[in-house]
């Protein structure tokens, strides 16, 4: 049977333990900082980013999960704006000028997707979620999401209000481990090398940037089912990333 792919590419992913990448990805040997795991990280929420800040250091801080442009009248457009498509993300008016010059790195340890029923299923067939990672479910490996950011000040706000900054994911074609869930996946940075050239956008080209919007080509992208809690937006138990039990998928 045709397998029927869903319209969000990424809208959900886990980031368990943010020191654990911290030190994984940059060599990172200070204090803990201070962010919860998360285990089913949802579109308009706050979660660890990396970028460089005025000094041009890298700094880790909260930020929410679905650009609003500079230019948005309203924050709500934000929930809409949770994925860049690769082969857009230098042209669309949202998202061209972070492409420029606005560039992040969103940790994570896994990501979700959804499989839609074969055509042809019982009527109410449920869609079977499925995350992904690197290595295995047991020990997923961390790595970062290329992203893009933006600082958002409300126009109908008052004028020291604190602008708002947000970030979006870029998304590029699957990797054929993982093409029978769904046809895209977010673009993973996982070499020291891909994490300083995509979060140093005045130093990497736009063309340079582009190349490394690819699909994920390592070996140990690995994909395994899990539960229907991950369904729920507002549920983040440490049950989200385990393995579905036998014949409840």
């Amino acid at each position: 049977m045709a397998i029927r792919f869903l319209g969000v590419m990424c809208g959900r992913y886990s980031i368990t333990d943010p020191d654990e990448a911290l030190r994984s990805l940059f060599g990172y040997n200070g204090p803990p900082f201070d962010f919860a795991p998360r285990y089913n990280v949802a579109p308009t929420q706050s979660v660890p980013v990396v970028r460089l800040n005025h000094e041009g250091r890298r700094a880790i801080l909260a930020m929410r999960w679905g650009l609003i442009p500079s230019w948005a009248k309203e924050a709500k457009i934000g929930s809409m704006m949770i994925n860049a498509r690769a082969d857009t993300v230098a042209t669309k008016p949202a998202y061209r000028a972070a492409f420029k010059a606005r560039h992040c790195l969103v940790l994570a340890n896994g990501f979700y997707e959804w499989q839609a029923p074969p055509e042809g299923s019982a009527k109410g067939a449920k869609k079977q979620p499925f995350r992904i990672v690197l290595g295995t479910q047991e020990r997923a490996r961390p790595f970062a999401f290329a992203g893009l950011w933006e600082r958002w000040r409300d126009p109908a706000g008052a004028k020291d209000a604190p602008p708002l900054d947000t970030f979006t994911i870029v998304t590029t074609d699957a990797a054929p481990a993982i093409a029978h869930i769904h046809d895209r996946m977010p673009v993973m940075l996982t070499t020291r090398e891909e994490l300083e050239a995509w979060l140093d956008a005045e130093k990497t080209s736009p063309e340079e940037a582009q190349e490394l919007l690819r699909p994920y080509a390592g070996g140990d992208l690995a994909a395994y089912t899990v539960g229907l809690k991950v369904n729920n937006a507002r549920y983040d138990g440490a049950d989200c990333v385990a393995p579905a039990a036998p014949g409840s998928a």
